[in-house]
């Protein structure tokens, strides 16, 4: 199973939600973004409904991405109630990934 995506809620709806949504602005013609793909199905594998993974493409969506100013691809943002609580360029390995989303849970939680 891959990274989850539900078609009928919006963006803005997914990022608004209580559980983590980590964002992958990506494009089709960008060779490292095609290196998270793997490493995106092993975070979902290990986090499984901890977090939501989607992607965006920044050719498909320029509007999401000049309004996260995203300069470069891969970038990957982490929200949490429409909050931005993460965010970085380039490819990131998925124990590295997991250990900054679940800081950021393990934050939240203690609130």
């Amino acid at each position: 199973m891959g990274p989850t995506t539900n078609k009928t809620e919006t963006f803005n709806d997914l990022i608004q939600g209580d559980t983590p949504v980590l964002v992958d602005f990506s494009a089709e013609w960008c060779q490292p973004c095609k290196l998270m793909k793997p490493i995106l199905e092993e975070l979902h594998e290990k986090m499984g409904n901890e977090i939501r993974i989607i992607k965006v493409d920044i050719d498909q969506s320029p509007a999401a991405s000049s309004f996260y100013n995203v300069t470069s691809v891969p970038t990957l943002m982490l929200f949490q109630k429409g909050k931005i609580l993460w965010r970085q360029p380039g490819v990131v390995p998925a124990v590295s990934l997991q250990k900054i989303i679940n800081q950021f849970i393990s934050q939240n939680n203690a609130r």
